[in-house]
């Protein structure tokens, strides 16, 4: 009975291509909105990876990673003295302006490393060595947007030469470092020779990196930190996660996401229904006609779930395959796309509710239909 239910399901093939199409792009849509989103929240928190230090030290009322409020220069010395700290140093991250030799100005994020351990440092170099950080002038540039401090958009190599705050940077290596939200350069240098890039204030240290002892939990670590000092302290999926949560809550993204999201429900609930409906019209004989041989209503039901079901899992896996590979397709650009598996859980529920609702019009046609119909016309 089943097998009877697909064959009029796949034998009427304009309305099963139309529910296949529409379902199709529904789910398009679905998952390419939602992985922009998770995208873009996702670059929010890039500088914190960027760095990929254990524990993150701050002012008790930061609110991102992009909120830079100073600390006074003691701080520093206070948190290595905290029980069960392995080491600590000063982290310099602030943006500023570049000027460049054709005279334009671009902003970068800079990044002020400890002096002599250069924790902090880019992990991955695609050219040069992080220790030629301690030559005069030297800055290491990641080379996400750095095209941005070329000349007519060529990437700058080891040599260029630009000027920050009237003083010379000179570059002499290229790491491999992921896209922010705000979509700048990166720039890397040392702790004292950022604070000479940018514009002095009275307080210069904004964070500090440390680790925990041998054996020391993180969570330990940083309520000891906490507890001590007085100062905000995070691991780095949460520094990670205290930035998300403030573009989350400060920006329009996650309200205008969920419009079109809210809109493509929409559109989804009414291709589908429309084409159930249409479908049920066309096909009341032939239920009629199983209802006069005796065919149960709970039977006719599943018949109907089982069509509706056969055409969401096929749409979800031509809509999700092709969100996929736009997002792959884009995956070296700048378009911000990250799809968690979470995501698709939730497209796949979503594509099936649609599908499921939709059939209900169906479902209660033929749960009205009378056996007599068959002899009409």
């Amino acid at each position: 009975m089943f097998r009877i239910g697909l064959k009029m399901l796949i034998g009427d093939r304009a309305k099963y291509i139309t529910l296949v199409s529409g379902l199709s792009f529904v789910v398009l849509l679905f998952v390419q909105q939602g992985s922009v989103f998770c995208g873009l929240m996702v670059r929010t928190a890039k500088p914190v990876e960027a760095v990929g230090a254990p524990i993150w030290v701050c002012d008790p009322n930061l609110q991102s990673i992009d909120d830079s409020k100073p600390m006074i220069d003691t701080e520093l010395g206070r948190v290595r003295s905290v029980p069960g700290v392995k080491w600590a140093v000063p982290l310099f991250i602030r943006q500023v302006q570049v000027r460049l030799k054709d005279g334009k100005f671009q902003t970068v994020r800079l990044f002020g490393l400890d002096n002599s351990s250069l924790i902090g440092r880019p992990s991955v170099m695609l050219e040069g060595d992080p220790a030629a950080l301690n030559a005069p002038d030297a800055v290491i540039l990641g080379k996400a947007e750095s095209d941005r401090l070329g000349i007519n958009g060529q990437f700058p190599k080891i040599g260029d030469t630009f000027e920050l705050n009237d003083r010379l940077a000179r570059v002499v290596g290229i790491a491999d470092v992921p896209r922010d939200f705000l979509s700048n350069p990166y720039v890397f240098t040392t702790y004292d020779r950022a604070i000479l890039y940018a514009p002095r204030q009275r307080k210069q240290l904004n964070f500090i990196l440390a680790a925990p002892q041998d054996g020391v939990p993180v969570e330990q670590a940083l309520q000891n930190i906490r507890k001590t000092t007085g100062l905000g302290a995070f691991s780095q999926e949460g520094m990670q996660w205290l930035t998300i949560g403030y573009y989350m809550k400060n920006t329009g993204i996650p309200i205008n996401i969920g419009i079109s999201l809210t809109l493509v429900f929409v559109v989804g609930m009414a291709i589908a229904g429309q084409t159930f409906y249409a479908f049920a019209l066309q096909n009341e004989r032939y239920f009629g006609a199983l209802k006069a041989m005796g065919t149960r209503s709970r039977t006719l039901v599943g018949m109907i779930i089982l069509q509706s079901v056969t055409v969401g899992l096929i749409g979800y896996g031509i809509g999700a395959g092709a969100a996929t590979f736009i997002g792959w397709l884009g995956r070296n650009g700048r378009l911000a796309f990250y799809t968690p598996y979470q995501l698709l859980i939730i497209s796949f529920g979503v594509t099936m509710f649609i599908c499921l609702l939709s059939s209900l019009v169906s479902i209660q046609r033929v749960l009205r239909l009378e056996p007599a119909v068959v002899f009409r016309g």
